[in-house]
């Protein structure tokens, strides 16, 4: 298994979330972070005052997948987040050893599987 980690620019995440979902991978963690690198701070001017604000806002993505899934993830984010510009963003790879599935205790790849009929939340 291996879990893609992608931060990107926030209006990339829609296109992102769209293909992902009609490829078969509706199961994302999204989070909103701050971060800096190449890309410049943007400098306001407020109330007379010059203030630089040198964290960048983003989206983290985080996606657990099989081995076999890994690189069409990883096209599908390449191809709506990449724009050439500084600041696009990154992709990082990480292995991941074992995952368990809480509700029923099942482990491994059968933990990133949909079950026939889920989707429902229990009444």
């Amino acid at each position: 298994m291996k879990m893609v980690v992608a931060y990107i620019r926030h209006e990339a995440f829609e296109p992102i979330r769209e293909d992902l979902l009609g490829l078969g991978f509706p199961s994302l963690t999204i989070s909103e972070v701050k971060g800096s690198g190449r890309q410049k701070g943007i400098t306001e001017h407020y109330r007379g005052a010059t203030v630089t604000n040198h964290l960048r806002p983003k989206i983290k993505i985080e996606c657990v997948v099989e081995d076999s899934d890994q690189q069409t993830i990883v096209d599908t984010i390449l191809r709506h987040a990449r724009t050439g510009m500084v600041g696009d963003g990154k992709i990082f790879v990480i292995p991941v050893e074992q995952s368990y599935r809480i509700r029923t205790g099942e482990s491994g790849d059968e933990t990133l599987q949909a079950h026939p009929g889920e989707g429902s939340e229990p009444s």
